[in-house]
């Protein structure tokens, strides 16, 4: 949880607390109006706390993007005619391996961009990486060959991605929300970096750091 987003909720909790014991006093001396208007204000108070704790579960599972982070290093041999076996190893040290169908390997993920004021709490550009599945070159293999796909986040208690969506109040935090996919070709054996900017998802051969590696461009969802 980012520590100024930690200090908005204590502080947040804190006045609805000093709120709350402001309507009693008020209650034991018989002045209803201040006694509504501090209920009120607790309420309030305690509401913007929820909210800011919401969020703060929401973004985990999500990382901080200010630059061009590796998402994870991946490796692929091939495993079959139009098929391979990817193993995903992330920057927590935990490895995943997958058996793909297709002449590539797709990556697709969620990405959360804050408007400036928000990045003040710390919340900053975020990504999660979503799906990872196989490609196949020509659109007639698509529609007729099989294909495999499987998740790559785990399950968390809220989706900061699909809170954006649902909160329309949030769109005043929220610059915006979308999807971003990249693939690269999986016909031979490969390592790559999977890495993700502000401008979306890309592979680049292990160490490389010049541009030119082929993505796919980012989509709105």
């Amino acid at each position: 949880m980012p520590e100024p987003l930690v200090f908005v909720i204590a502080a947040f909790a804190l006045l609805s607390v000093v709120l709350l014991v402001t309507a009693l006093a008020a209650v034991q001396r018989q002045r209803w109006m201040g006694t509504s208007l501090a209920l009120v204000l607790a309420v309030l108070c305690l509401a913007l706390a929820a909210l800011a704790a919401t969020v703060s579960v929401a973004m985990q599972g999500y990382r901080a993007l200010t630059r061009e982070v590796v998402a994870a290093t991946v490796v692929t041999r091939p495993s079959g005619p139009e098929r391979f076996v990817a193993t995903f190893t992330f920057p927590d040290g935990r490895r995943e391996l997958y058996e793909l169908t297709g002449n590539a390997l797709y990556v697709d993920a969620h990405i959360v961009k804050w408007h400036p004021l928000a990045n003040i709490l710390g919340l900053h550009t975020a990504y999660q990486l979503d799906r990872v599945s196989g490609r196949y070159d020509r659109l007639e293999d698509e529609q007729t060959k099989p294909r495999r796909m499987f998740a790559l986040s785990r399950p968390t208690p809220v989706d900061m991605f699909q809170l954006a969506r649902s909160l329309a109040f949030l769109g005043r935090v929220v610059d915006t929300e979308y999807g971003s996919a990249t693939f690269f070709s999986a016909r031979g054996p490969v390592e790559l970096e999977l890495r993700v900017s502000t401008s979306g998802l890309l592979f680049r051969p292990f160490g490389q750091t010049a541009q030119g590696v082929s993505t796919a461009p980012a989509r709105q969802r």
